[in-house]
């Protein structure tokens, strides 16, 4: 068993830098960034700052943005990292070069997890779980996947991008630890990735056509397509499946808005009543 299997102890980095000026979500609202949106009165980005405080596979926690300009707008956020308590470092252009730039001053032998700032339901118990599952799985690197049909029990209304395996139908959670020195080189391909997030194919591509012909025929295994990618990168990759659907909400329209809006509010509601 690793080391990280036997403490459980990740650095988490929080990408925080807005993708663009062209954002819908952002236009609607009356922040001065996407991690600053407030959901049910509180910033994202501090929700999730909240959940990794409290998660106890956690020592650090490195925050990727926002400018400094707006941190200073948010009272809560900039007392963190004025205190220490959170790090902060400038973001980069993209969240792949934002996350390259931030690893470089975390120490290589120490595993990072790496979330969004656009991940309002994120919670100490799915950090926790999927820390765990990852320290235990001795790959390299891990991803966050959720089963479809429990997203879309638990969020029936809203879109979601899903990879369809032949064993079972996944969605992204936006979680991927970085257990040792030689999966760093992999956000190189991140960039890919992340140009293509919303379309499963292009992902797929780069496994080959023979892949894609498989995934279209609905023959290509989840385990099948992370053993080409771990051979393809020299990397040992394995997914981490989360039984939780609100791991795999992230918040990138008006209308994810308003479903995290409405879900928190008859959670509150629930209790109240209980």
């Amino acid at each position: 068993m690793s080391d990280a299997a036997q403490h459980c102890s990740f650095q988490a980095l929080v990408l925080a830098g807005d993708r663009g000026a062209t954002d819908p979500l952002l236009a609607q609202s009356e922040a001065c960034c996407k991690a600053m949106i407030e959901i049910d009165g509180t910033p994202m980005v501090l929700r999730v700052l909240t959940a990794l405080r409290t998660a106890e596979c956690i020592e650090g926690r490195l925050l990727s943005g926002p400018k400094p300009e707006q941190l200073a707008v948010e009272p809560e956020v900039h007392r963190l990292v004025e205190s220490g308590e959170i790090s902060w470092c400038e973001p980069r252009g993209t969240p792949s070069t934002s996350a390259s730039h931030a690893m470089e001053r975390i120490d290589s032998d120490t595993p990072v997890l790496i979330t969004t700032a656009d991940h309002p339901l994120l919670s100490a118990a799915i950090v926790d779980h999927f820390c765990r599952e990852s320290a235990a799985s001795d790959a390299d690197l891990t991803v966050g996947l959720a089963p479809h049909r429990l997203v879309a029990e638990a969020f029936p209304e809203m879109k979601k991008t899903v990879l369809r395996f032949r064993d079972e139908h996944y969605c992204g959670c936006n979680l991927f630890a970085f257990l040792t020195p030689q999966a760093r080189g992999f956000a190189e391909y991140w960039r890919q990735v992340e140009s293509d997030r919303k379309n499963p194919l292009k992902i797929i591509r780069v496994l080959g056509w023979g892949a894609v012909i498989r995934y279209l025929l609905g023959w290509l295994s989840l385990d099948d397509a992370l053993d080409s990618l771990s051979r393809k990168f020299g990397l040992r990759i394995r997914a981490v499946i989360l039984p939780y659907a609100e791991a795999a909400v992230d918040v990138d329209s008006v209308r994810d808005h308003y479903i995290v809006q409405e879900k928190l509010t008859s959670r509150a509601g629930q209790r109240g009543a209980g």
